[in-house]
């Protein structure tokens, strides 16, 4: 597990290294909404189309250029789409809502238009060719090199194509889990895997958007909420109107962002709020991206200031610092008033200095606290910039770097033994479990069924699994598969893997 963290690290200055012009800033906000009620071949729906028209002025209120398109054909869908390349361009920041009718096919999410055919069992290339896929939107945008990429489905309905006395096309009702979003995206479900979302809480319910909908804006206007604070907030929002009426939803999300998103500005602090409170929120509209850990502006900042990857290994915490400048020294020191430390060098030449490159790594101890770490740097220049603040959280900072793991190392999940009969271990998983909020498997089926037991996370030895855990299932001798299921303690779900013999 040492090996593993410190390969990551070593990917992690790599990656740095090859990024020699400094993070773009966003440069202007767009959305497109879009809105289905009108279908033909499948179930109408009746607040898709005021869902779209609410997330549009939402949006506008937040510096969004709004797109709003409603009751789309294929055709209509296309030509939309092809408007929104048109109108996104590099360090951008892209909304797309989405609400009407969704499918997954074989893990795939299509998005259905309103002359989408009707379709029955073997017909699923029918729907594919007709439907827009929702992997494209993410792929056209990074065709865009937007920097930020945000994708709302309000689609997790039961599965349009069912009609009594035919079999319906193979596929789930709602969408597909999208846990390998690529970086800079982030995507929000209405509801969970194998849950439907709410158009109303009843029959008196006249609210004219979903349950979903109506929550999720208002939470986006919320000054001084992150993106992922919007989604959380969601999530438990939405859940406690279900329960109300004993339904289970639960909205998911997947964050890939390499930035903390503040579509409604930062939060002040309590001394600047009492001397400016009446100072228009216009100016932070503009920031839709900052480093992905919590920064407390420098006196001299710079759109080159430093950014931290943290990795827990046995030993305590590996801290990797990522600079987009060419760098002759770093330095660094907790808090405001102990000595700065020099970094020192590794033995590798840095291209765009033909110097020794420093060292872009610290360690801390395993016990270490929440403190603020100051990076300071000597530019190619010979000048000295800094200090920058980061936030050192060591909690969040190890659920992030167990999830990174997992998602890396999904094949080894689980594994067969044979030994006094048939036994599957899941000791990986347990190793990571801090990241994990429950595991679910399903012997021989497909859908994850049974909650596997783990035990509590340890902060202070976090992959080190207790002697009285059994990290194993024994199994009926004639089992072929298991699959997994894994639900994040963020709330986000894993793509179901299955294991065979």
């Amino acid at each position: 597990m040492r090996w593993l963290s410190r390969f990551l690290a070593i990917t992690s200055v790599a990656a740095a290294l090859v990024a020699l012009a400094g993070p773009a800033q966003a440069e202007k906000r767009v959305a497109l909404v879009v809105g289905n009620n009108d279908y033909r071949n499948v179930p109408k729906l009746q607040k898709a189309v005021n869902d779209a028209r609410t997330m549009g002025d939402t949006l506008k209120q937040l510096g969004f250029t709004v797109m709003v398109a409603e009751n789309q054909t294929r055709a209509a869908f296309s030509q939309t789409l092809l408007a929104f390349d048109k109108a996104v361009g590099p360090g951008d920041t892209a909304f797309f809502f989405y609400a009407g009718h969704g499918f997954e096919i074989a893990g795939q999410n299509f998005l259905l238009p309103t002359d989408v055919p009707p379709a029955t069992e073997g017909q699923e290339e029918l729907v594919r060719d007709a439907s827009v896929l929702a992997d494209r939107i993410i792929e056209r945008l990074q065709n865009k090199k937007v920097r930020t990429a945000i994708l709302v489905f309000d689609a997790c309905r039961n599965n349009p194509f069912e009609r009594q006395g035919t079999r319906a096309v193979a596929g789930g009702g709602g969408l597909a889990p999208m846990t390998q979003l690529p970086e800079g995206v982030f995507s929000i479900f209405s509801a969970g895997p194998r849950q439907t979302a709410l158009d109303r809480l009843s029959n008196n319910d006249d609210n004219p958007n979903s349950v979903f909908t109506r929550t999720f804006a208002k939470q986006l206007t919320e000054p001084g909420a992150n993106l992922v604070q919007v989604a959380q907030r969601t999530r438990r929002l939405v859940s406690e109107l279900a329960e109300t009426v004993r339904h289970k939803q639960i909205p998911v999300y997947f964050d890939q962002m390499v930035d903390d998103v503040f579509l409604n500005g930062l939060a002040k602090a309590p001394a600047e709020a009492a001397v400016q409170p009446t100072k228009s929120a216009e100016p932070l509209q503009q920031v839709a991206a900052l480093p992905p850990v919590q920064r407390l502006a420098p006196s001299n900042d710079s759109v080159n200031a430093p950014i931290a990857a943290f990795s827990r290994h046995n030993g305590g915490w590996t801290v990797v610092f990522s600079i987009a400048d060419p760098t002759l020294g770093i330095s660094w020191r907790i808090g405001e008033t102990s000595a700065f430390r020099e970094t020192g060098f590794i033995d590798t030449l840095d291209p765009r200095t033909r110097k020794r490159m420093p060292n872009p790594s610290i360690e801390l101890p395993a016990d270490a606290p929440a403190a603020t770490i100051q990076v300071r740097y000597v530019d190619a220049q010979g000048e000295l910039q800094g200090p920058f603040p980061i936030r050192f959280d060591p909690e969040a900072a190890l659920i992030r770097d167990q999830r990174k793991i997992l998602d890396m190392t999904a094949t080894s999940w689980l594994s067969f033994r044979e030994f006094n009969g048939l036994l599957v271990y899941y000791t990986h998983l347990m190793s990571y479990r801090c990241a994990i909020r429950e595991v679910r498997v399903g012997i021989d089926s497909a859908v994850p069924d049974k909650v596997l037991k783990m035990p509590p996370c340890d902060p202070r030895d976090p992959s080190v699994i207790p002697h009285e855990a059994q990290p194993y299932l024994k199994l009926a001798p004639a089992t072929r598969s298991v699959s997994v299921e894994l639900t994040y303690r963020d709330g986000s779900v894993s793509e179901i893997k299955s294991f065979r013999r």
